[in-house]
């Protein structure tokens, strides 16, 4: 008897559940029909607009609206930051070749001085005694040769007297240049132009060879010497531009290029040196400063997105793009993060449309209408202007 009761419950159950489903599912309606479902309740059947609307009940399923974006591509800009030391373009610390006591120092520390000019003279009056009489010598010698000569040419003097008196003069002629060149070497000049540093040296100062007199620096340029990732080695040439502010000089910013480029790696720390040359116009940088130097390298184009656009799933990020009126998503890899947009690489090209608002309903394949379109530039400044 129970399960009479059951049984006749379960198909009171059933019955309402398929007279529900014939009224207020219209999707249902072709196949309920085909069973004649409708016939046997006495219900009409649905129009076929109502049954091209699904199980939703109501009118035609929607679109999904969403706010979407056009694709601009940038260049990927490689940016590097290093620490340079400066010094001077030339740099040459000041000997004497000889000993001696020093008579005479007509140049002042700090002075600007031409190649050529005398920074120390010596005392020179045993070279000078000896040039005289280097002269005195090749004086004679050389009269002697014109008498010989004369001699020669009426037969009187024989070739070997000539011959000796010719070498006599050259001989002569060596000394004095040998006693010019001794003389010489008692004032130190200026080997090339530039500043003289700090003298250390005084009037009545005795001096060997192996005492620095001075140090001249040519800073009319500067040289920096940083180093770069090794990673931009094919990058780095000579000509290759820089940008370079004096930590000393906060805001100051220079230009420079680069000059020259070593041809090893560093193995410690996997860097390359480089040397940039920055010109000293107005003489206000020094050899030994230390600069903050920045390098750009452009590199190939890539989708710009607005950071708003990109979602994330346990496979990695992605951004849905709107193709045929639908949403479709394309998977990307970040390649650099700005604050109001981030630079992928993936399937997008330029102008395509990709969805910054209305993401959390989307779907695969699902229908979108697009509510506002505009540049992802243009995105950009509107996110930062709300910042």
């Amino acid at each position: 008897m129970a399960a009479l009761r059951q049984l006749v419950l379960s198909c009171v159950v059933l019955a309402g559940a398929v007279w529900l489903l014939a009224k207020y599912v219209p999707a249902a309606g072709p196949w309920l029909e085909k069973a004649g479902v409708y016939e046997l309740l006495s219900i009409d059947p649905p129009p076929a607009a109502a049954v091209a609307s699904g199980f939703g009940g109501g009118g035609p399923r929607s679109a999904t609206p969403v706010v979407a974006v056009t694709v601009v591509m940038e260049q990927l800009t490689d940016e590097v930051a290093a620490i340079g030391d400066g010094r001077a373009f030339r740099s040459v610390s000041v000997r004497s070749d000889v000993a001696g006591r020093v008579i005479e120092v007509p140049i002042a520390s700090g002075e600007r001085v031409g190649e050529g000019d005398t920074l120390v003279r010596l005392d020179d009056a045993a070279e000078r005694i000896a040039l005289e009489k280097a002269r005195l010598t090749l004086a004679d010698a050389q009269d002697e040769l014109a008498r010989v000569r004369t001699l020669s040419e009426s037969g009187a003097a024989t070739e070997v007297r000539r011959r000796s008196a010719e070498l006599a003069q050259k001989a002569a002629q060596l000394g004095v240049e040998q006693a010019e060149f001794d003389l010489s070497q008692k004032s130190i000049r200026a080997p090339i132009p530039g500043w003289v540093g700090l003298l250390e040296v005084e009037v009545g100062d005795r001096i060997t060879n192996q005492d620095v007199l001075a140090v001249l620096t040519d800073r009319s340029r500067i040289l920096v010497d940083f180093r770069v990732p090794e990673r931009l080695t094919p990058q780095i040439r000579a000509g290759v531009p820089f940008e370079a502010e004096p930590l000393a000089l906060r805001g100051r910013h220079l230009t420079g290029e680069v000059v020259a480029v070593d041809n090893l790696i560093d193995r410690a720390s996997r860097t390359l040196r480089v040397q940039g040359e920055i010109a000293n116009t107005d003489d206000s940088l020094r050899s030994g400063m230390a600069f903050s130097v920045k390098m750009q390298f452009q590199g190939p184009e890539h989708p710009a997105v607005p950071s708003l656009a990109v979602q994330w799933t346990s496979d990695g990020a992605f951004v849905w793009a709107v193709r045929d009126d639908k949403a479709r998503r394309v998977p990307v890899t970040i390649l650099r993060r700005t604050a109001d947009k981030v630079l992928v690489d993936g399937d997008l090209a330029r102008d395509d449309l990709i969805v910054v608002e209305g993401v959390q309903n989307l779907r695969p394949d699902a229908e979108v209408v697009v509510q506002q379109a505009q540049s992802a530039a243009a995105d950009g400044l509107r996110a930062s202007a709300k910042l």
